[in-house]
């Protein structure tokens, strides 16, 4: 299976993987030969890259920490929980809905998550087109609860992590729709409206009997900074929960790893390189590590250019050196296909990095 960029769709080629919209509905199923017609709704959706078969790589697995079953179910959840509130005229009363519906779902969620051999930050679809705040939330609770594991937290600690994560956002369904999704650049006073999910979702979570005091203070805290710049206390170092903190680091990832209706997604290397920038300024530094040490920056799939000059295809991931994949060669050094195969594990040929990424056409 490759990962292609739209732009390179020709017709004839099949889709490898379903394409989801932001409801988790799918849109084209795997194996649909692609036409003119198909590519042109394709670049329609604001789908960046997309998984196709391909004889070369038709034996590379995409891994998948959940079920798609289990990934379907709780979209349902999150949205049904979530629109419960927007239609809501006021904030007054009790939520019991929320405490009951999520903690089961952390349940489900850890039993596959520690199911998986190899745990690790994966792009979780990126064949969704278009950024939606029940996808998000779902997204930024997997990265988070898998983070939490590779830091040794126990498994109630990780429920705690995961409902602060999955609600970190949820102050924003009593933010005007036309603000989230807006396409340009906020005024400062629309920022300033928007900021108030934080402390929106603060009230909403904090008296709830199912949901424990620390995940409400995660929806108050995910956007303060180490340095003081966050909001909406301009907490620093300390002074900000650790859950709070883990969870800015997933957010800001899944949020620039997204198409938004603002601007096109980064790939996971771009992210992390950004998210770099703010090291110990405004992501707690040893965290990230632990981050950059869990994500998948080259998912399978994706074509690769060596400090050789070779292309290739990422066909494996080490789980406990990630940026170091196995590549599979598909063209030499002077550009030509090959047509004998053969691969490069990069956790074991130490002087051999990769370049940048690219894309081969696929026959």
């Amino acid at each position: 299976m490759r990962l292609i960029p739209v732009n390179l769709l020709k017709p004839g080629m099949v889709l490898g993987k379903k394409i989801y919209n932001s409801d988790g509905l799918i849109l084209l199923a795997e194996g649909v030969k692609l036409t003119d017609g198909l590519i042109r709704r394709l670049g329609g959706l604001d789908l960046s890259y997309i998984y196709i078969e391909d004889a070369k790589t038709e034996d590379i697995a995409i891994p998948e920490l959940l079920s798609q079953q289990t990934k379907l179910e709780a979209i349902r959840s999150i949205r049904t929980g979530f629109k419960n509130l927007e239609e809501r005229p006021t904030m007054k009363g009790s939520f019991l809905h929320l405490g009951k519906t999520f903690s089961g779902m952390m349940e489900t969620i850890m039993d596959e998550i520690s199911a998986v051999d190899e745990s690790m930050v994966l792009l979780t679809d990126m064949n969704t087109n278009d950024f939606n705040l029940y996808q998000h939330s779902l997204n930024v609770c997997l990265y988070s609860m898998v983070l939490g594991i590779s830091y040794g937290y126990s498994r109630e600690e990780i429920r705690v992590l995961g409902l602060g994560a999955l609600l970190h956002d949820i102050g924003k369904t009593r933010i005007p729709a036309g603000l989230i999704q807006k396409p340009g650049r906020l005024t400062d006073e629309e920022f300033r409206e928007v900021q108030k999910h934080t402390e929106i979702g603060f009230k909403i979570l904090k008296d709830e009997p199912n949901i424990p005091l620390i995940s409400a203070h995660c929806a108050l805290q995910h956007h303060e900074r180490l340095d003081g710049s966050g909001y909406p206390r301009g907490l620093k170092g300390p002074e900000t929960h650790e859950y709070a903190k883990w969870i800015a680091i997933t957010d800001s990832y899944d949020a620039m790893t997204t198409h938004r209706v603002y601007k096109p997604a980064m790939l996971p290397h771009q992210a992390v390189e950004v998210m770099y920038a703010g090291s110990g300024t405004l992501y707690e530094q040893s965290f990230l590590a632990i981050f950059r040490d869990r994500v998948a920056i080259y998912p399978p799939g994706m074509t690769v250019q060596l400090s050789t000059g070779e292309t290739g295809v990422v066909s494996k991931i080490h789980s406990e050196v990630p940026h170091r994949p196995v590549v599979r060669i598909l063209n030499n050094a002077a550009g030509e296909e090959l047509r004998q195969l053969y691969e490069i594990d990069l956790s074991e040929s130490l002087a051999v990095m990769i370049a940048g990424t690219g894309q081969t056409n696929p026959d």
